[in-house]
């Protein structure tokens, strides 16, 4: 429910988070994995002041606390974390899926509900004593987080942060993520199930 989280993060009332929520919609699966229900945010990105609501909710929170990082989860990541780093005078740093970056890089596997994969990111990209935010579009479990933390913890970044966009009511990943503050905008709205 979008007043849970709003009351959390300390939005309560703010009425971004209502046209936030509406812009995203679910869209059952098919294949391999039937019966779940997607969250998908091309709607969202396709609503621009929902969009830019979302963007500066995020600005707004990380601007002055002195974030030189933010990194972004591939691929959904990757539309909200650009943004928010050019807007609060940071820099963006890719966290890619094996083989996509190149010149030498890290890498952290992790499990997710149905299996299992890895994040890598450039050696050089971040610097020891670097603050840093992690941006991700979903929060479920919390395993592509907790491997994003331990990549940028590994080169020495002080991760201050995960922030998402959505969160699943059921959100057992805070958990995982090393005692690391998640930072979250909406859940889900209620939607038939698949």
């Amino acid at each position: 429910m979008v007043e849970m989280f709003a009351a959390e993060n300390g939005l309560k009332g703010d009425p971004r988070l209502q046209a936030i929520s509406n812009a995203i919609r679910g869209v059952c699966s098919s294949g391999e994995k039937t019966g779940i229900m997607f969250q998908d945010i091309t709607t969202l990105l396709l609503d621009h002041k929902a969009f830019k609501n979302t963007v500066d909710i995020f600005v707004d929170r990380y601007k002055d606390m002195n974030i030189s990082v933010v990194a972004g989860v591939e691929a959904r990541g990757f539309m909200f974390g650009p943004t928010i780093a050019l807007a609060i005078g940071a820099k963006f740093v890719p966290l890619r899926k094996p083989k996509k970056l190149p010149g030498e890089v890290i890498a952290e596997a992790y499990e997710l509900e149905y299996g299992s994969d890895c994040l890598e990111m450039h050696v050089s990209a971040v610097e020891a004593g670097e603050r840093a935010i992690v941006i991700d579009d979903l929060v479920a479990t919390g395993g592509t987080l907790s491997a994003a933390i331990s990549l940028l913890e590994r080169v020495g970044a002080e991760v201050v942060e995960c922030a998402c966009v959505i969160g699943l009511r059921e959100v057992k990943g805070q958990r995982r993520l090393n005692g690391k503050p998640l930072y979250i905008l909406v859940e889900p709205r209620e939607i038939d199930s698949c």
